[in-house]
Formats: C-alpha cells, sequence, structure tokens
C-alpha cells in the first residue's frame, strides 16, 4: 500500500497545529465520542481557522508595511 504524499505550506502547517491542539482539548474535555469525532474534527479546524483570519485582520506584519 503506497503512502500518501502531503505537502503542506507554512500557513497549513500552522492551522494543522492549532486544530489539532483545539481538538485536544475537545478529548480531554469529554466532547469527543466515537460518534462525532468527525465532526469535531471539522470543528476543531473551523475553529482555527476562524482564529487565523482574527490575526489577519487584527496584525500587519512586516511583509505588509510595504
Amino acid at each position: 500500500m503506497p503512502k500518501p504524499v502531503l505537502s503542506l505550506q507554512a500557513s497549513e502547517i500552522a492551522l494543522l497545529g492549532a486544530a489539532a491542539q483545539i481538538f485536544s482539548a475537545y478529548i480531554v474535555s469529554g466532547h469527543v465520542t466515537g460518534g462525532n469525532e468527525s465532526d469535531m474534527m471539522d470543528r476543531s479546524l473551523s475553529e482555527a481557522l476562524k482564529m487565523a483570519r482574527r490575526v489577519e485582520e487584527m496584525v500587519q506584519s512586516d511583509n505588509e508595511l510595504g
């Protein structure tokens, strides 16, 4: 069976890390069950993406200053 190949960009890696931490918190707090695991993963990723968009709106990085 061939290994899947992933090629994530830096921003995708950061979002994956944030979503994993959020998902882990849901697991530890008992919010993830066998029946809702996929939904909670989606929710975790949505929350991480929402946070990233908020950062983009609120913070101006050095490369954006031109």
